[in-house]
């Protein structure tokens, strides 16, 4: 999730719901049709229990058209990104090639500097966790406020050092460690300490590391691509009452911030096998899980939500919780989950994203909301 759209995460349903057994296809059809209601153009949802998967659609893949949203379209997964790069990094701490406590400076001497911001008192486990004190200055697409201004800057590219050196700009919000404010600049460092340690691009260790072996035939790295692969529905974007629906769906860069694209198939495969253990050993994936509280302004948003490195939890409105990470980027909303015990997983991606008031997009969360808690614990 970017920075920029976290504000309009979801209220808490204000009605409990019950651990009941039986929530089925139907039930899934219909809080995806909840979610179209609620404002987006379309979604795609995928829940996986003991049983299999249940697959859902809802709304259309083009306003224009009208044509149905395919339930194996490709779409941007905007933050869910960071749980790859994370698990990329993790791994490299698990073979010994760098440290949780290297600071940001025993690999990219002198990138952090200035107006207060020190590298070298930043760590690795700072930046996974968002808690290194940088203030995010992020270039489109996050920071986009208007369709003239996606129209006239959805090519724009920007190199992860540039990302970083606008963020230098700015003091930092606070010392490292002792805060939490969510930083995609800290995620484009990242990117760089992995091609420093491996000699690859962040992108290229995620395909070799986590991409093949799981065979997600179906992820990928768009590079200087604006397009997205078929079938796809179109991403849309509402920026102020009236204008309607925007054509998000073209556009470039959030690299290793958000970059890659994939299906919910990919995504479920990837957030299950990540926290069921296949792709981290045991002392890396306890530091993956290790949790603090997300900022207080979230906090109000999503009682109990913490966040570890490059995972968030939330708990479950029948007990438990899920983690998983979701995403944000022009067009497309991504929201993952997997239970406490692994027994249930979920993928949304929703294509559409709302900017024209907070209530609407509220209104549009909290469907989302009540269709993961619904699906996860199983109450139709």
């Amino acid at each position: 999730m970017f920075v920029s759209h976290l504000g309009m995460a979801a209220a808490v349903l204000a009605a409990a719901i019950t651990a009941a057994p039986g929530y089925g296809q139907g039930d899934l059809r219909r809080d995806a049709e909840r979610i179209v209601a609620a404002g987006a153009t379309g979604v795609q949802v995928r829940v996986t229990g003991e049983g299999g998967s249940m697959v859902a659609t809802a709304g259309v893949a083009d306003v224009r058209t009208k044509s149905p949203v395919p339930p194996n379209g490709y779409f941007r997964i905007g933050s869910s990104n960071k749980a790859f790069v994370a698990t990329v990094v993790l791994q490299l701490v698990g073979e010994g090639k760098l440290s949780l406590d290297d600071t940001a400076d025993r690999w990219l001497p002198g990138l952090i500097k200035g107006h207060g911001n020190d590298g070298r008192k930043i760590t690795v486990r700072h930046l996974l966790q968002h808690t290194s004190g940088i203030v995010d200055d992020y270039p489109f697409p996050t920071a986009i406020a208007s369709s003239r201004e996606y129209r006239r800057h959805r090519y724009d590219t920007y190199t992860p050092r540039q990302v970083v050196s606008r963020a230098m700009r700015h003091r930092p919000a606070f010392a490292p460690g002792e805060g939490w404010s969510y930083a995609n600049t800290g995620y484009a460092v990242l990117g760089l300490i992995i091609e420093k340690a491996t000699g690859r691009p962040w992108h290229a260790e995620v395909e070799r590391r986590v991409v093949k072996p799981l065979g997600l035939t179906h992820t990928r790295w768009p590079g200087r691509s604006a397009g997205l692969p078929r079938p796809h529905a179109r991403g849309y974007s509402v920026f102020k009452t009236g204008e309607g629906f925007v054509d998000t769906t073209r556009h470039r860069d959030a690299d290793a911030s958000g970059g890659l694209i994939s299906t919910t198939a990919d995504l479920d495969r990837f957030f299950t096998a990540l926290l069921g253990g296949e792709l981290l050993r045991p002392a890396q994936l306890a530091e993956m899980r290790k949790t603090v509280p997300v900022a207080k302004e979230l906090r109000r948003i999503w009682p109990g939500a913490r966040y570890g490195l490059g995972l968030m939890r939330r708990p479950l409105p029948c007990g438990g919780t899920y983690s998983g990470h979701g995403g944000d980027i022009l067009g497309f909303s991504t929201r993952t989950g997997v239970t406490a015990e692994g027994k249930r997983s979920i993928v949304v991606s929703v294509s559409t994203e709302r900017f024209d008031s907070t209530e609407r997009a509220l209104r549009l969360e909290a469907a989302v909301d009540r269709l993961v808690d619904r699906a996860l614990c199983d109450a139709g």
